[in-house]
């Protein structure tokens, strides 16, 4: 007999609400959840699909450990015991810097992932953090800690009433949105142009996003900074800026006017591969709109002046007043969030705080770049030692790092690695102990992050579809026993990590006179909370002391966990609504226009206005059936247009020999590979392009299906030198290369 239950889609940000077919304990169906208060039944293939990725065959169902050389099945009694042993000599021989920690992009995708990582993280001590983040979005966290205070103060464009969306290096109806969760983001720029609004994509390829829109300028990859820089002068020159309401909150106008007065159109013109005519018009239709919102992503990100592209666009943003306005771009507030603090001063936001052994990078917002893993492993230095003991957490940075093949050849040099991963993957098959969690349907779901940077203020939970199978260990216990053995506390109860929580958090908050619940015995609160598990009373604990939150009564009709699970479909807390100046967290209290560390990074920008790439450069691409290397097992999420082949422009390829469908020697700094050859003009001339998350060739992974048409790891062509500064991500878009026909 079959059944349905709900379930929010974690394949994704968009963060869809699902309704599921499930008979026994398999899901056979997923459709869009009409009654979903946030999405109202739209669903993408990937959402489509959630039975095919829940009950894919190849998904590990017990642990593995390592035994001779070999991976074999254990129990998880013994897999701990194995994770204790290998992880707690390192740390005390060699300190706790020797044991990194890599996180994935799937950690923000579960509930799991959001509410241990960080108790981990905190319990260790090491700085040798690295994470997805410095392979996508760090640059954008930098710019907003430096603008605002607050590494996750980012504003989002509010999609549902502005007039005017400038998009840069954002291809939304593929990605589904991007530190802007937006179920139906197609749905929702068709409405844009329906309302007679204008929409404006920058971006070296003709997307499916830059087909829909009003204006699509093919600006040459790598120059955003440019090009936004140029945008800034022009309203200044022409006398266009106009704070509004914000002029209160921000300070370093004339610093900011002087330091990019020089960067004209004229000047950047060449550069960008963009007339000055059209970067004018660009400036001047932005402030000319009603109300209007620049969003930038990944293609603006993961580029030499990632950072200073990521701070033009609020500096555009906050140039015409629309920062923090219905219309322009606004800062959501989840209902999990902790109480907006008092306005005024605040302890700002730093970087390098400490340096990587190797090339002395910088952290950033603790973090350091992902592509200086490989070298903190292999290379010895008088700094201190090398990592010699890794934890991995839902990531395959063979995969998404630059120079896989040395990072390969690294892990395999450890002295003991651990990895929390439902598949043994070009990442895992190096581990000494992998660490499966369920499927998701036997998971719970609430979204921690994306409702941070959601278009709407909404809440959902999710409770499990399917119970748990035997032999199964939910992913919460996983993490939290995983703590538990690398800190030294292996065997204790895994429950004691959530009470450990709760005590922190509810002990805080009864010190905080801002609290709703300031001056109360935290042992009383504590024994209020509800839920069926520590995860569910660390989420009804951060819902009642939230900014809807029922202050544990002293609202009465605030949010619960009890309120949220009486309304499965969610519950809508309305649209965007400003909200300066409480994000702000900077040393003034204020947006702080010219950081320092900007304004430091501006002459690099300079220098690059007489720069010209001497051959063809490299972009990524994204595929709606695909997410990163997730879904590439998945055969209904892989074949006809979501394939791993370089993109060239007819005019390039005519020139250079190559026919459509023929193989391409690819050659960049860190390697050289080979690829089909599509040849389309949805790129420019000058620009082929590769999808990221492919290559899965390597031996010892079992992944029956992708292995069948593993495509080419485009990282490969990088090695690990090209970085944002600022930030530290890698440069993964505009790189040269070099293109030949293979034989």
């Amino acid at each position: 007999m079959s059944r349905t239950a709900l379930r929010i889609c974690p394949l994704c940000e968009a963060t869809c609400g699902l309704t599921l077919t499930i008979e026994g304990s398999r899901v056979t169906g997923a459709r869009g959840d009409g009654e979903d208060v946030f999405s109202k039944g739209f669903v993408c293939p990937k959402g489509a699909a959630f039975g095919a990725v829940d009950g894919d065959p190849d998904r590990l169902r017990t642990p593995l450990v390592r035994e001779n050389g070999r991976l074999r099945e254990a129990g998880w009694e013994e897999a701990f015991d194995a994770v204790a042993a290998g992880l707690r000599p390192v740390v005390e021989r060699y300190g706790p810097d020797a044991l990194g920690v890599v996180l994935g992009n799937p950690n923000v995708h579960t509930m799991a992932g959001a509410l241990y990582p960080p108790v981990l993280l905190g319990a260790l001590r090491t700085r040798s953090l690295f994470t997805a983040s410095t392979v996508d979005q760090m640059p954008k966290h930098v710019s907003s800690g430096l603008l605002f205070g607050d590494a996750h103060a980012i504003a989002v464009p509010d999609l549902d009433r502005t007039d005017h969306l400038l998009l840069i290096g954002a291809n939304p109806l593929e990605s589904n949105g991007s530190l802007c969760t937006a179920p139906d983001f197609p749905g929702r720029l068709k409405a844009l142009r329906a309302r007679g609004g204008h929409l404006t994509v920058v971006d070296p390829r003709r997307t499916r996003t830059a087909r829909l829109a009003d204006r699509h300028v093919a600006i040459r990859p790598g120059t955003d900074a440019l090009l936004l820089a140029a945008m800034a002068q022009v309203l200044f020159t022409e006398g266009l800026v106009d704070l509004g309401g914000l002029a209160p909150h921000v300070e370093g106008i004339e610093e900011l006017r002087a330091a990019l007065g020089d960067f004209t159109p004229e000047s950047v013109t060449a550069a960008c591969d963009v007339e000055a005519d059209e970067i004018r018009a660009l400036a001047r239709e932005l402030a000319a709109a009603r109300t209007a919102a620049v969003y930038a992503r990944i293609g603006s990100c993961t580029v030499p002046h990632g950072t200073l592209a990521s701070w033009l666009v609020d500096v555009l943003n906050i140039l015409t007043g629309n920062l923090d306005r219905p219309g322009g771009v606004l800062f959501p507030l989840a209902a999990t969030a902790r109480t907006p603090r008092p306005p005024g001063p605040g302890h700002g936001f730093a970087l390098g705080r400490w340096h990587s052994r190797v090339r002395r990078h910088p952290e950033a917002k603790g973090e350091l770049p992902l592509a200086a893993l490989a070298e903190e492993i292999d290379t010895a230095t008088e700094e201190g030692e090398p990592i010699r003991a890794l934890i991995v957490v839902a990531a395959n940075p063979v995969l998404s790092a630059p120079d896989g093949n040395r990072l390969d050849k690294a892990l395999g040099s450890l002295d003991f690695l651990v990895s929390v991963d439902p598949y043994l993957n070009e990442t895992s098959r190096h581990a000494h102990v992998v660490l499966p969690p369920p499927p998701p349907s036997q998971s719970p779901h609430h979204d921690f992050a994306f409702n941070a940077f959601a278009v709407r203020n909404q809440v959902r939970y999710t409770r499990p579809a399917i119970p748990l199978e035997p032999g199964r260990m939910a992913e919460t216990e996983i993490l939290a026993r995983l703590t538990l053995a690398a800190t030294g506390m292996h065997g204790a109860d895994p429950g004691a990590v959530d009470a450990m929580v709760v005590e922190q958090a509810l002990g805080k908050a009864v010190r905080d006179p801002g609290s709703p619940v300031y001056g109360r015995d935290p042992g009383e609160l504590a024994a209020s909370l509800t839920g069926g598990t520590g995860p569910e009373r660390r989420l009804d604990m951060m819902l009642r002391l939230g900014p809807y939150g029922d202050g544990f009564g002293a609202r009465p009709d605030g949010l619960t966990l009890a309120v949220l699970l009486a309304h499965p479909h969610g519950i809508d807390l309305g649209p965007l609504r400003p909200r300066l100046p409480g994000p702000l967290k900077t040393r003034s209290g204020k947006v702080e226009l010219l950081p320092a560390p900007i304004a430091a990074d501006l002459p690099r920008l300079r220098a690059a206005r007489d720069e010209r790439p001497a051959g063809p450069v490299l972009v990524g691409r994204r595929h709606l059936r695909s997410n990163n290397s997730w879904m590439h097992n998945v055969p209904v999420l892989t074949g006809g247009s979501n394939r791993c082949t370089l993109h060239v422009h007819p005019e390039d390829a005519a020139r250079l020999g190559i026919r459509d469908g023929a193989r391409v020697r690819v050659k960049g700094a860190g390697g050289e590979l080979v690829a089909p050859a599509e040849i389309t003009d949805a790129v420019r001339p000058g620009v082929v392009s590769l999808p990221h998350g492919w290559g899965h060739d390597r031996p010892g992974a079992r992944l029956a299906h992708a292995a069948t048409t593993p495509g080419v790891n485009v990282n490969q062509l990088l090695d690990g030198t090209l970085l944002d500064p600022l930030s530290g991500n890698a440069v993964l878009n505009g790189i040269p290369v070099e293109l030949a026909a293979a034989p």
